[in-house]
């Protein structure tokens, strides 16, 4: 787990960014840039929830440009129906929330902040059964539920200081930077620049998952064969699995958790 501290402190970091405040984090930012370097799990400050729900707007814009949304009426039903039940299970409200199966051959999913979840037919043929799928859409919205996209953002913000910075700042809509966008807001994959969750977020999103799908009545302990599944594929390796490593060490991290998210689900 990251340990870096900012040079700040959280009460009083900005929840927007003006040009003015921006600089003023430049001029911080370059005096200490080693501190921040390969740490994603340190600033949730430094970008506003409503500039990465913007980001995710407009990924999701450029995504539904890209990729027809399925055809196939069924595998709509199944998506929406499920990620309904995940959405009650996490204190969502589901009408709120946009979801879509597209048809493109690759197996991924994602949700991305701004409320949008997108399933990937290619992923319906790895996650065989419902309980299967809610693992893997579990796991997305856990992702999302447990501010991920913003700290990766954020993190990136703190990385990237200079023009370059200043840019990313107060030019979020800027199509030369819509592929490093979608790699930090986990879709990067489908832009062809893949960012990956530390370890750290992949097991946060997992227990998050578990204990969601156990609540929305799916089964938590079809997460180990959908994973093992996912492992199993050989030179055919799914696109999820470029951003969402699956080594057997995780999996039996999540064997550990099973019991606890079945018993959650009890109380």
């Amino acid at each position: 787990m990251c340990t870096c501290k900012l040079p700040y402190s959280p009460s009083s970091a900005p929840v927007g960014l003006t040009r003015r405040k921006a600089l003023h984090l430049l001029m911080s930012v370059t005096l200490a840039p080693a501190a921040v370097a390969g740490c994603e799990r340190v600033a949730p400050f430094i970008v506003s929830d409503e500039t990465v729900e913007q980001l995710g707007l407009d990924t999701w814009a450029r995504l539904r440009q890209r990729m027809p949304v399925s055809r196939d009426g069924g595998a709509q039903r199944r998506v929406a129906e499920i990620a309904r039940r995940l959405l009650v299970a996490a204190g969502e409200e589901p009408s709120r929330w946009e979801v879509r199966t597209f048809a493109e051959p690759q197996a991924n999913a994602f949700v991305l902040p701004g409320r949008k979840i997108g399933v990937l037919e290619g992923m319906l043929r790895i996650a065989r059964t419902e309980n299967q799928l809610a693992a893997v859409i579990g796991h997305e919205i856990g992702h999302l539920q447990a501010d991920h996209s913003r700290e990766r953002v954020s993190a990136e913000t703190l990385r990237q200081w200079g023009l370059r910075l200043i840019s990313f700042l107060l030019q979020v809509n800027d199509v030369a930077f819509a592929r490093e966008i979608a790699a930090l807001l986990g879709v990067g994959v489908e832009f062809g620049l893949v960012r990956p969750y530390g370890r750290a977020q992949e097991l946060e999103a997992d227990r998050l998952g578990l204990f969601m799908m156990a609540k929305a009545g799916y089964d938590p302990r079809e997460a180990v064969e959908l994973w093992r599944r996912m492992d199993q594929q050989g030179d055919g390796i799914p696109a999820i699995l470029s951003t969402h490593p699956a080594p057997q060490d995780r999996i039996e991290a999540i064997q550990v958790m099973i019991p606890e998210a079945i018993e959650a689900a009890k109380a």
